[in-house]
């Protein structure tokens, strides 16, 4: 039976500590700055970067890749303020333009980066205004410090009063525009592990295949036709109550789900991970540094109306801001994490066959294994999830597949993704059993 009890693949993403503002972030943390530079690993569903420049974009880029919906809502000349700043490296984007480029093209991203250069471009120009015009306040004022005539002081009061007011107008501008700019920028997805396939999802690699297809002589039966049968599960109460793509687990289905959980929890623990249950519902803000856009078009994730919050995708972004606005000391990494958590997704777009049953619902439950650790120690540990996975799988007798995900397959902020895929009599077909 497929039924949706996943196991996370892995993901990592880079900050370096040392050199990241209070107020700025990577795409996942905010941190203070330490008085050495650290740099910090993120391992969450993907393959790890290797060393800069990547480390100079990895922190500053989230939103979906594919079909990344406009940036910027403009309703009476106010641009919608972004939930959060990421510390985007603008200098080092427009210095490897044509690398930036050819990733937004091999990632399928709609992000235009021709608009977020000039959009950088015009801020900087009105920056420069903006400091021009406080030089000229800043020596009115001191002008005005010392003796002088009535008339010549009346005149400095009104070149002050001028100056001031432009001042005004061009820093409201200023924030406009930084706004805007900041939007327009956390759709260019992340750049991309040099040994990554490029293409489509068919230009995907194979990396493992473990075990053979099972003969039967017998007509198979996939898993809608065994739950009906069995009285596993109910889709049709669950429309009634909740809407089409949710689901009743019954009878064994729900002991089957829970062994499942509590089996991969207890073979993960041994393995030295700490386990997580994880809040369901978290800030906007902690979506975006997770790399995912919460109100934009075609969105994933399901946003609580009048509120800055969200329903979670995956543990991963619960996960990901346990350690939110903390120095963490070189000392006490890795810090490992395997999180239960139920996941919800809108599944905006998904039809076809491989949404039948239990694939492709807007509820499911799901253990994610994640670290945090120092770069130079990133490949050990992004193998370690990998055998750990493979194991599990192996475990269940499932005969299946390990692919290097191409490019036009990652989400915005993977730098690398490998699924699994296990070989599903019913479909006879692989399907994705972990991402």
């Amino acid at each position: 039976m497929a039924l949706q009890c996943r196991l996370s693949g892995t993901t990592i993403q880079s900050l370096k500590m040392a050199t990241i503002p209070i107020l700025s972030s990577s795409s996942r943390f905010i941190f203070r700055p330490l008085p050495q530079s650290l740099k910090l690993s993120i391992f969450s569903r993907h393959s790890p970067p290797r060393t800069p420049p990547i480390t100079l974009l990895i922190r500053a880029l989230s939103a979906p890749a594919v079909a990344a919906a406009p940036a910027t809502e403009i309703s009476d000349n106010k641009v919608v303020k972004p939930q959060w700043r990421a510390a985007i490296d603008f200098k080092w984007i427009r210095d490897n333009k044509e690398a930036v480029a050819i990733n937004i093209k091999n990632r399928n991203s709609n992000a235009n980066l021709e608009f977020v250069l000039e959009l950088y471009d015009k801020m900087l120009n009105l920056q420069k205004e903006v400091e021009r015009l406080r030089g000229e306040r800043n020596t009115v004022a001191n002008k005005m410090k010392g003796k002088l005539e009535p008339s010549e002081r009346q005149k400095l009061i009104e070149e002050g009063k001028n100056l001031k007011e432009g001042l005004m107008t061009l820093e409201e501008d200023l924030i406009k525009l930084r706004d805007e700019l900041q939007l327009e920028a956390q759709c260019i997805p992340n750049m991309t592990h040099p040994d990554v396939p490029i293409g489509g999802e068919c230009s995907s690699k194979l990396r493992n295949m473990v075990g053979s297809r099972r003969e039967f002589d017998f007509p198979i039966k996939d898993h809608l036709q065994i739950g009906k049968e069995l009285d596993l599960f109910d889709f049709d109460a669950a429309a009634e109550v909740s809407g089409s793509k949710f689901y009743y687990l019954k009878n064994e289905a729900v002991m089957l789900e829970m062994a499942l959980v509590n089996w991969t929890l207890t073979e993960v623990m041994k393995r030295g991970f700490t386990p997580l249950t994880t809040p369901e519902i978290v800030r906007s803000s902690v979506v975006e540094k997770c790399g995912f856009q919460p109100r934009g078009e075609n969105t994933q994730v399901y946003s609580i109306e009048d509120s800055d919050q969200c329903l979670i995708g995956t543990a991963e972004i619960p996960v990901g801001g346990i350690h939110m606005d903390s120095i963490l000391s070189e000392s006490s990494l890795p810090l490992k994490y395997v999180a239960f958590s139920h996941c919800f997704r809108t599944e905006a777009g998904a039809a076809g066959t491989a949404t039948r049953g239990l694939y492709r619902v807007h509820q499911f439950s799901k253990v994610e294994m994640f670290i945090l650790c120092r770069p130079e120690d990133s490949d050990m540990f992004h193998e370690e999830l990998i055998k750990i996975e493979e194991d599990l799988f192996s475990s269940l007798g499932l005969h299946y597949k390990t692919l290097d995900m191409a490019t036009g397959d990652l989400g915005a902020p993977a730098y690398r993704k490998f699924d699994v895929e296990a070989w599903m009599p019913g479909l006879e077909r692989y399907g994705e059993v972990l991402k």
